[in-house]
């Protein structure tokens, strides 16, 4: 049996107030979660909400693909650190408009399980001031992130473990990203 590092949840951003995040265990080794997530045009394959995944540099720091939602919207991605077996952060928005910073961490928790985190900073809200900002945060923002996330790493379980991609919206449509 070999033995693993447990890398703990690290805070790329810990100037950011109030990211949202979801954590989900995998039945499947981290390393095998890692060639899912870090293979070119991934979300096509483990993303409920992807219609395509158009890939334009890959892979590492550096990295830039496209994420074309079901609603029509279309997302750049820029990876921004790498971390081979572990992980990638990466800015996510509209071209030429403000983005988001986003975390993927793996964790292994023995040789056959794993858990998948996802944080996302949203720019939303961010020059809002805080005495104002905690209740759409709480009310609105923080919910639905969340329910996109818990599909998302979800995806990326039916991916790990079944070989298969994802159906669309498996999990639940989403008012942001669904087809309208």
């Amino acid at each position: 049996m070999r033995e693993r590092v447990t890398p703990q949840w690290d805070d790329p951003r810990p100037d950011f107030r109030w990211p949202v995040s979801v954590a989900h265990p995998i039945a499947a080794p981290a390393d095998e979660v890692w060639s899912a997530i870090s293979q070119p045009g991934n979300l096509e394959y483990g993303h409920p909400f992807c219609a395509k995944n158009p890939v334009q540099v890959w892979p590492g720091e550096g990295s830039r693909d496209e994420v074309h939602y079901l609603s029509g919207w279309i997302f750049e991605r820029r990876f921004c650190r790498w971390i081979d077996g572990v992980g990638y952060d990466l800015e996510i928005g509209r071209r030429g408009g403000r983005s988001s910073f986003v975390a993927w961490r793996l964790r292994p928790v023995d040789d056959h399980n794993c858990m998948l985190r996802i944080a996302v900073y949203p720019h939303a809200l961010q020059n809002i001031p805080v005495a104002i900002r905690w209740l759409p945060h709480l009310l609105r923002l923080g919910p639905t992130l969340r329910r996109y996330l818990s599909s998302v790493t979800r995806g990326f379980e039916w991916y790990a473990t079944r070989g298969e991609a994802v159906p669309r919206n498996q999990f639940g449509s989403h008012p942001w990203f669904s087809a309208l």
